[in-house]
């Protein structure tokens, strides 16, 4: 079933429940080049040097969590006016600390880094043009192990064990790894699909294998599934269009109606044998969009209105995608008018009148664009026939996916024939992009690449609600709508400024996220009460270039042992870490440190689970006063009582700490939040156990 709700509530749902899934009964069980020095935010009560150019003062900003956190944000932001520059743009940070930041190697200066993954002490960092791997094991002096050139957008990377896996979409990309692209429009060099290679030597990755795939493969999520351990799964998401079967036999562009194989509609799931990666294969071809419409959309913000007006003024060509008019990219309009020259037999540059003549003709397509979508307004449309990125989590047997016009609630418990759940969509949402689930998994929140990742969408006239995050709690196999969160700082119109990746940070106790905006930044989240999400964190940079819209920015954020690395586009690799604040303590970024990861690849999310440690117990207590959920007297007393049996020893350590988690556990229930009491009676009565 699908319903479309009213345009005034924007939100549309269509469900089915959990059914043998058992959601219910699952969830209760989980428990260097040289840069401008760096503008540290000013202390909210504290004088601010003015950014250039200067703000309008405005005052302090105090944020009241309803479970009783508070926020001074810096006033003014910093992150507003900062100097441009590529490697020597001024920057701003705000409760992070960065450990370095490092340029790209050669091979890859001025070409577009992607998306990281995590083995060991490396982060692999994809590239439009191959694979960068840096050692991390000393943060602030990452070492490039090897640049591995094999171009094909976007190269996105994962790992699992000894192997890696980079997708490739773009027509250029091919078999052979070579860098001289593939002209012919039918080509049986061409790569688009999934690179195989096995890292047992990182410094020497072999490639191994390759899946081709109709579409090509945007981005791919790599599924261990818990009952299979002769296999891993690749859920691919390809967003291009389809090959000729020329190229690749049996496939097929024409609608499902008219062509049961089509390779619209669909993902592909690869099954990789972990013994024999060489006979992946696709296994099968999930139409997980079936009977999903159209969802609602909206217009231009009154930034874009007024970007457009401006180009026209300049005499730039505008052009029209299903009515709605864009600035042509000067390349495409130069075809063009290069065609009206011709046409008339001219030479040379296009004249006033051929650029009136085309823009006319343009007008006149766009205007009846605008009459069609009117006239199909109320007609059900074919919904998304892709998704663009789908977040696995194993643990509980679910996945998120961020498919064009919806977000998807997935059932992976057959990890080759993956199901829809329940679907969202928001005419508030453009393009939804990326998901996260919350660490218990009873919320998702959804990101909206409004804009695509080449246009400025954070602009001040640009609506909050616009290119946000949304964040949905998960009730009975529905998603229900919570609230939206947008990295606040107005950025200028030469900053392509975009929700994209990023990832939970092990905090116990709370949903922390840190997330990436391309030229936005980097935003450090916190979205435990889902109602009521709060930025607590933040660095930025200036635009990558003064004088027009360049290329720049975080393409993702992850945590990864104790550590923040950033994938920024063009300047390399950032690498930052958390610092104790007034919305984070030294025990909760110490307890979140304690969890280590073996590899990571954040769209197949693990679940984080803490060993016993002094810091995990000091770190519920921090949160319990923090948000006054237990008498300041009796957490003082337990404070007291940690430190004592932290200095002892043997039975006597023991004996302490028993002692004292049964006095815990006789006050939980008395405590104004008796959950995170029982969290900390769970963690002392573990470290009375040995962990």
């Amino acid at each position: 079933m699908t319903a479309t709700a009213p345009a005034k509530d924007r939100l549309c749902t269509t469900s089915r429940l959990a059914g043998s899934l058992a959601l219910a009964g699952l969830l209760a069980t989980l428990q260097a080049c040289a840069s401008q020095p760096m503008a540290e935010a000013p202390a909210p009560t504290g004088p601010a040097e003015p950014p250039v150019p200067p703000p309008v003062e405005v005052a302090p900003a105090t944020f009241q969590h309803p479970a009783g956190l508070r926020v001074n944000t810096p006033t003014p932001d910093p992150r507003v006016g900062l100097a441009p520059g590529l490697f020597d743009a001024e920057e701003a940070i705000w409760n992070l600390r960065m450990l370095s930041t490092t340029p790209p190697e050669a091979p890859f200066v001025g070409r577009t880094n992607s998306d990281l993954a995590f083995a060991g002490n490396y982060a692999i960092q994809g590239n439009y043009d191959g694979i960068q791997v840096w050692d991390i094991s000393d943060p602030r002096n990452p070492v490039s192990v090897v640049t591995y050139v094999c171009p094909a957008s976007q190269s996105d990377v994962s790992v699992y064990d000894n192997l890696l896996f980079v997708s490739g979409e773009g027509l250029g990309g091919r078999l052979d790894c070579g860098d001289q692209g593939v002209q012919e429009a039918v080509s049986h060099d061409r790569l688009r699909g999934i690179r195989i290679f096995d890292i047992s030597d990182i410094s020497n990755p072999e490639y191994v294998a390759n899946v081709q795939t109709c579409r090509g493969s945007h981005t791919h999520t790599v599924l261990k599934h818990p009952r299979d351990d002769d296999n891993v799964y690749i859920y691919v998401s390809g967003s291009s269009s389809v090959r000729p079967p020329e190229e690749l036999a049996g496939c097929s562009g024409l609608s499902p109606d008219e062509d049961p194989n089509s390779a619209l509609f669909r993902i592909e799931a690869i099954r990789v044998p972990l013994d024999d990666p060489q006979s992946a294969a696709i296994v099968s071809s999930p139409r997980i969009f079936h009977d999903l419409v159209a969802p609602p959309t909206h217009g231009l913000s009154p930034a874009d209105i007024e970007e457009i007006e401006a180009a026209r003024a300049r005499g730039d060509i505008i052009g029209y995608r299903r009515g709605q008019p864009r600035v042509m990219r000067e390349r495409a309009a130069r075809a063009m008018l290069d065609s009206i020259v011709a046409a008339r037999g001219g030479f040379g540059e296009p004249t006033t009148a051929d650029r009136a003549a085309l823009q006319a003709s343009l007008d006149e397509q766009g205007r009846i664009q605008a009459e069609r979508a009117a006239r199909q307004a109320n007609e059900p449309r074919p919904g998304p026939t892709q998704c663009h990125d789908i977040t696995v989590y194993p643990a509980i047997g679910l996945a998120g996916g961020a498919c064009g016009g919806y977000g998807l609630l997935l059932d992976i418990s057959d990890p080759a024939n993956p199901t829809r759940l329940a679907a969202v969509a928001d005419s508030n949402f453009s393009y939804w992009h990326s998901a996260t689930f919350n660490n218990d998994g009873t919320t998702i929140m959804f990101t909206d690449e409004w804009g695509g990742g080449g246009a400025p969408k954070c602009r001040a006239s640009d609506p909050m609600e616009w290119g946000a995050n949304a964040i949905f709690t998960i009730e009975d196999g529905e998603m229900v709508f919570q609230s939206y969160f947008k990295m606040p700082a107005p950025q200028t119109s030469l900053e392509n400024c975009v929700a994209h990746n990023g990832s939970l940070i092990p905090i116990p106790g709370r949903d922390i996220m840190i997330q990436g905006w391309y030229q936005g930044g980097i935003s450090l989240i916190d979205w435990t009460d889902p109602a009521n999400p709060v930025e607590i964190g933040f660095h930025d940079r200036g635009p990558s270039d003064g004088t027009r819209q360049g290329s720049g920015g975080s393409w993702s954020v992850y945590w990864y042992n104790g550590v923040i690395v950033n994938s920024e586009i063009s300047r390399g690799l950032d690498i930052f870490e958390l610092v104790p604040n007034e919305s984070i303590t030294q025990n909760e970024i110490d307890a979140a440190n304690s969890v280590v990861l073996t590899q990571l690849n954040s769209q197949g999310q693990p679940i984080f689970e803490w060993p016993a440690t002094f810091a995990l117990a000091r770190a519920y207590l921090d949160q319990l006063e923090r948000w006054h959920g237990m008498t300041a007297s009796r957490i003082a007393a337990a404070r007291d009582a940690l430190s004592r049996a932290e200095g002892m020893s043997g039975s006597a350590r023991t004996d302490a700490l028993r002692s004292l988690a049964a006095e815990l556990s006789a006050q939980a229930g008395g405590a104004s939040d008796p959950d995170r009491a029982d969290r900390l009676v769970d963690a002392v009565q573990r470290l009375a156990e040995g962990g």
